[in-house]
């Protein structure tokens, strides 16, 4: 049985085609879900809304604590990583990762970023020794060969590689190197454009979205072992 780490970013709280100025993010993630239960239906879904309710951003005390060797943190220095435990726990223990991530000014939104800041963390997901001969840093999550899917809506089109506006597409490519800093180097992106036009090249774009979708959830799911028959499923 895989675990799917299943978030979602968009300051929306609905998803469209279902309720009126819903997020389109929204419901690219929830339809990636729905193929993989189909094909998949006994793999773990753990949901984290971080539109709805972000993650506390990082802070001077948080910081301080994190760079705290584990056995010299003070009782409050556990009290303020507790969520970022949480956070990079829901992490480690998920095979695939399925982010909806809207762009927001050509970046991500900042419930995502603070989400982000919670799951880098020194000694968890990357290590960290100034003495080390070379790069200092590595990733720790290397050999857990994770897969990261980021499902993304953009309100104007010519995002993507080579197009008119791919200077300015700051959502999968941060994403790349932040999980590639971690040790997740396997990222699919799929997005909707044409959010603020809202006439028939949005529907065909979200459509185009959905189908290639299908054909990822297909693609993946092959790769791992047999599905088993029991559903075991939190959130979404």
């Amino acid at each position: 049985m895989a675990t799917i780490l299943h978030l979602d970013a968009s300051a929306r709280p609905g998803r469209s085609g279902a309720r009126p100025h819903g997020s389109h993010s929204r419901r690219l993630s929830a339809h990636f879900i729905a193929q993989w239960r189909r094909v998949r239906p006994g793999d773990r879904i753990v949901y984290r809304d971080v539109g709805q309710q972000p993650p506390r951003p990082v802070t001077g005390d948080w910081i301080h604590a994190a760079f705290t060797k584990p056995e010299a943190r003070e009782p409050w220095m556990h009290e303020v990583l507790a969520e970022s435990d949480a956070l990079v726990d829901e992490l480690l223990e998920a095979e695939l990762i399925v982010a909806g991530v809207p762009m927001y000014n050509f970046g991500v939104p900042a419930g995502f970023k603070a989400w982000i800041d919670n799951i880098v963390r020194v000694g968890r997901t990357f290590g960290f020794d100034r003495s080390r001969p070379g790069q200092p840093y590595w990733p720790m999550l290397t050999e857990m060969h994770k897969r990261l899917v980021v499902l993304g809506a953009r309100g104007d089109h010519g995002y993507e590689p080579g197009q008119r506006l791919a200077q300015a597409n700051h959502v999968e490519p941060h994403l790349r190197t932040v999980f590639g800093y971690l040790g997740i180097e396997e990222l699919h992106g799929i997005a909707a454009e044409y959010d603020e036009f809202a006439d028939a090249r949005l529907q065909a774009s979200l459509a185009q979205a959905e189908q290639r979708i299908e054909a990822l959830v297909d693609s993946l799911a092959a790769e791992l072992d047999p599905p088993r028959d029991v559903v075991t499923a939190t959130g979404d």
